[in-house]
């Protein structure tokens, strides 16, 4: 059955405003917990859309929206078995639809999350890939290493522990740098490029305003899959530009998407959750034709103190003024300690947070 969806563009909300995102001040709703319509205990995108007056009133641009999207919630919904389709938790693919059209109309835009690192194990690509479909060239699989191929294929770690690797039934191993049940997609495959593009028009066209791209410096690993190195490994993490994280191949995926974004109608944006080294390593996320914002996690991570504080803020500045780019001041989300506790909790914490925000 086809459901037919009315949409809404960005400049429909106040006239022409592409430049909206430069000092937008944007509220993450993590969907699982905001608001709960239908009692049974767990958010959904009914409770967000009785709620957007809230946020309207509080003088918010814009909303971020965590994973909806059909899942076995794995991960939080950061393992997608199918990207355009609601889980039936939060709802239906109709309730998407009010979610943005009454955003719209209270004058605030809605931010999306796309997943493009890796899929569910429950995706249609990876079960048919298992059972020796020709999606097997969509991940990365390998041979494992000894004499019956019984160790991993490298030494590369999960960000979630452990060997970034597990073995199939016919002996192979699969990639995943987060849970076993997110393997890692490959970005070198044509398919994977077309069906991302294909996803991000779907969400366009129904009206959202942007993309917050989970893992935004992943994607794309160095050839031949080198080892690092444990002992390495564990001191380059958030150091060093790793064979796995922040290769100079993601920026072309960005490009790409960017081209993709204006050419809807200017206003749409990117906003790319990446982990990069230094300030230097992350302005290029946000280099004029590549994404609109990047998550600026050396802010987000610095203690309340004056000194480390201006230091990072200083360097922040420079490096995206150096691109003519605005910096973001990230003060928390769902992979964080919030910064009430971040700054230290209670009556402190709170005043702390309040000055921050």
């Amino acid at each position: 059955m086809t459901q037919e969806l009315s949409t809404t563009t960005p400049s429909q909300l106040s006239g022409r405003t592409p430049d909206w995102w430069r000092d937008a001040v944007i509220y993450q709703i993590y969907v699982r917990s905001f608001a709960d319509a239908n009692g049974d205990g767990v958010g959904d995108l009914r409770g967000i859309r009785d709620r957007l007056p809230y946020l309207a009133d509080l003088g918010v641009d814009a909303v971020w929206l965590t994973p909806f999207y059909a899942s076995p919630q794995a991960d939080g919904g950061y393992d997608v078995a199918d990207y355009r389709a609601v889980d039936p938790v939060f709802g239906a693919l109709n309730d998407a639809d009010d979610v943005v059209r009454e955003a719209h109309r209270l004058g605030l835009r809605v931010i999306v999350d796309i997943v493009p690192n890796h899929t569910s194990d429950q995706h249609v690509w990876f079960r048919s890939a298992l059972a020796g479909g020709p999606e097997r060239t969509h991940y990365h699989f390998r041979a494992g290493r000894g004499p019956d191929g019984e160790q991993p294929p490298n030494d590369w770690e999960s960000v979630f522990g452990g060997p970034a690797w597990t073995r199939t039934a016919n002996g192979e191993w699969y990639l995943h740098l987060f849970a076993p049940e997110q393997p890692d997609l490959n970005w070198e495959h044509p398919a994977v490029q077309e069906e991302f593009e294909a996803v991000l028009r779907f969400w366009l066209d129904l009206g959202v305003d942007g993309f917050r791209i989970d893992v935004a410096h992943g994607m794309v690993k160095a050839d031949g899959l080198p080892d690092i190195g444990l002992r390495e490994q564990a001191k380059m993490i958030g150091a060093q530009v790793l064979p796995f994280f922040d290769q100079d191949g993601v920026h072309e995926i960005h490009r790409s998407w960017r081209r993709l974004l204006d050419g809807y109608d200017g206003e749409r944006i990117g906003v790319a959750e990446a982990w990069a080294p230094t300030p230097e390593r992350l302005a290029l996320y946000v280099r004029p034709d590549e994404m609109h914002q990047a998550f600026n996690f050396q802010f987000l991570r610095c203690p309340w103190d004056a000194e480390p504080m201006r230091e990072v803020i200083d360097a922040s500045l420079a490096a995206t003024t150096s691109v003519g780019a605005p910096t973001t001041w990230v003060l928390s989300n769902h992979d964080v300690t919030r910064h009430t506790t971040r700054y230290g909790g209670g009556r402190r914490g709170l005043r702390r947070a309040r000055a921050a925000a």
